[in-house]
């Protein structure tokens, strides 16, 4: 099982996120947020770092661009007993990430905020946190990715239980999850955009 050393948190439904990530931080994992998420956890006082600054890049275009970077997919992607993929890490500076907490706004509140304009929708949909989600899930041999608080109890378990690991069966039931949740919440804006005209140019 592979110790977590570094988690990035990201989480449009807070519940239950503060105990989580009080737990990762006593066990000394190294917590990466984005914007809102990262207000959350300092305003608890646990001490996290911003996505902006561990990848050296602004959050940028509106937000649009904030976690698609070089640094937090290699560290997701990367196959950590494959020589090539070490000697990669290294000579780029990349750190392996270990966990991934994400969690989407709900498509239909999308659509209620967004004012049911395809152009508006549009701009709300969630890029970055899919990606992250699907990275650590495509890689769950050796990433935890979670979706869900209601998981939260249990994998909190199993972290106090295996000091600081998640075991693989854990590990797969939560990449499971992570493909249902992008597979949903894609066919959701898929579904409400072929019940809408296109945006006006």
């Amino acid at each position: 099982m592979t110790k977590i050393k570094r988690a990035i948190l990201s989480c449009y439904d807070k519940t239950g996120l503060v105990e989580l990530a009080r737990l990762l931080y006593e066990m000394d994992v190294e917590l990466i947020s984005t914007s809102g998420t990262l207000q959350t956890l300092r305003d608890a006082g646990i001490y996290t770092v911003s996505i902006a600054d561990y990848t050296g890049f602004p959050e940028l275009m509106n937000g649009r661009v904030k976690s698609l970077h070089l640094k937090v997919h290699g560290g997701l992607l990367g196959i950590r007993d494959s020589r090539l993929h070490e000697e990669q890490r290294q000579e780029h500076g990349i750190e392996w990430i270990d966990m991934v907490v994400v969690n989407l706004q709900p498509v239909d509140e999308i659509v209620r905020r967004a004012g049911a304009t395809p152009a508006e929708v549009l701009d709300h949909v969630d890029i970055g946190g899919t990606a992250m989600l699907r990275s650590a899930a495509k890689n769950f041999r050796f990433v935890t990715p979670v979706t869900q608080p209601r998981r939260y109890a249990a994998l909190m378990h199993e972290i106090r239980a295996n000091e600081g690991s998640v075991s693989y069966a854990l590990r797969y039931r939560l990449a499971q999850e992570a493909f249902a949740t992008t597979a949903a919440y894609d066919q959701a804006i898929t579904s409400y955009l072929m019940q809408h005209e296109p945006p006006v140019e």
